[in-house]
């Protein structure tokens, strides 16, 4: 397959705009999943939880993330642990429900959990995030990407945030000369897409693009989309730009050729795991561009390795979100090796030296090189972007 890089002009919007983020393995329904069970000798280890959907719409991503977690467990428990004690990890499932997944929150402080590797969707990680603030509870998202995920101290995120991927959208479709007139389909009622939209909406002019049409869904309204695809198709638009997830946008895609309406369409990282969806025809996707961290036919040494064991475990090539777990769990660990943290630790006194730590690392990992975090949470590191040929995900340049 065709290998392309991203473009240095991009990369130098990102690194100015972004101060960092937002398998289809079919869930078994189970509420909860632990790896790593393994005790030290003393009987301590350091308990990792982590929350996401693994039933309902957005189950793609909680899976994604529960694999991807799990492997970096396993691999750390079988090089030692870390600071010479095993992890533990749970999962509970929240089905992409905000109050589930405060009740997913409490089943794993029931549990013992000290750290949280989670959530995995937008509006449950806002939920929770003001829970582990208040218990002062260690916090990195994988794939939470809304500005209010990482708003409290003690939460970090792997992923890019909302407005930045709404800036990067429009940088690249802007300095690629992809289309100018544009039109957007988002949902109003989900603060990841709307918030991706309103910066889109705000950095298209100054790239030379004019929004002739921008229509809203919500929740209650995401299955019939022939009103909004008639107002793109009539409004001239030549590229049709998706802050949504997948699940809507293969219905958008399947809807759209039906009706005879062929655009460019473009999406972010809630557009990853649209090849897994049942019953889809992939060859819809083909020529989708959307913009993500991470791209299973990297040739890179990390990469390759990771796909594999992924693809071994669970029978599946990889999306982003498995990625995004794959490095949090990594983060956790390079931050409790430099604050010398061990498992008898209270919560409170964990968190406090992680937050510190995670300041002092960098870390070499699947979604970038050489990463960075800053106290607001969010990470540097620079951006990718994909396109689907011949029914997989291809780098671009």
């Amino acid at each position: 397959m065709k290998k392309r890089f991203l473009s240095v002009g991009l990369a130098a919007v990102m690194a100015a705009s972004l101060t960092a983020c937002s398998g289809s393995g079919s869930a078994d329904g189970a509420k909860s999943q632990s790896a790593g069970e393994e005790k030290s000798a003393d009987g301590t280890v350091f308990k990792i939880g982590g929350i996401g959907p693994l039933t309902g719409g957005a189950a793609v991503y909680g899976a994604a993330v529960q694999h991807g977690t799990e492997l970096a467990v396993n691999e750390i428990n079988a090089a030692g642990g870390v600071n010479g004690y095993p992890i533990e990890f749970q999962f509970q499932d929240d089905e992409h429900d905000a109050e589930k997944s405060i009740n997913a929150y409490n089943t794993l402080k029931d549990w013992g959990m000290q750290i949280l590797v989670g959530t995995t969707t937008s509006a449950p990680c806002v939920a929770v995030a003001d829970k582990t603030a208040a218990d002062n509870m260690f916090q990195i998202t994988p794939s939470g990407s809304a500005v209010e995920c990482a708003a409290n101290p003690n939460v970090f995120r792997v992923c890019y945030s909302d407005p930045d991927q709404g800036a990067a959208s429009a940088a690249y479709i802007g300095e690629h000369k992809l289309a100018t007139k544009i039109a957007v389909i988002y949902d109003s009622s989900d603060v990841y897409s709307s918030g991706i939209y309103e910066k889109f909406a705000q950095e298209a002019p100054g790239q030379g693009l004019e929004v002739v049409a921008a229509e809203a869904f919500t929740a209650d309204s995401n299955k019939d989309f022939s009103t909004q695809l008639q107002k793109a198709k009539d409004s001239g638009a030549e590229l049709v730009f998706l802050p949504i997830y997948y699940t809507e946008a293969s219905l958008i895609l399947q809807q759209a050729n039906t009706m005879g309406f062929a655009p460019q369409f473009f999406g972010v990282d809630g557009m990853d795991g649209i090849l897994q969806v049942k019953g889809f025809d992939t060859s819809l996707a083909e020529g989708l561009m959307l913009l993500t961290p991470f791209a299973a036919d990297a040739t890179d040494d990390l990469t390759v390795k990771f796909v594999k064991s992924y693809e071994e475990a669970y029978g599946e090539t990889p999306i982003q979100f498995a990625a995004d777990a794959y490095d949090a769990v990594y983060a956790v660990k390079a931050a409790l090796e430099d604050a010398k943290a061990t498992p008898d630790m209270s919560v409170s006194d964990l968190c406090d030296a992680m937050k510190v730590s995670m300041l002092n690392i960098k870390l070499d990992g699947l979604t970038g090189e050489s990463m960075t975090w800053t106290e607001d949470g969010e990470p540097h590191k620079a951006p990718k972007a994909v396109e689907i040929v011949n029914g997989a995900y291809s780098v671009m340049e």
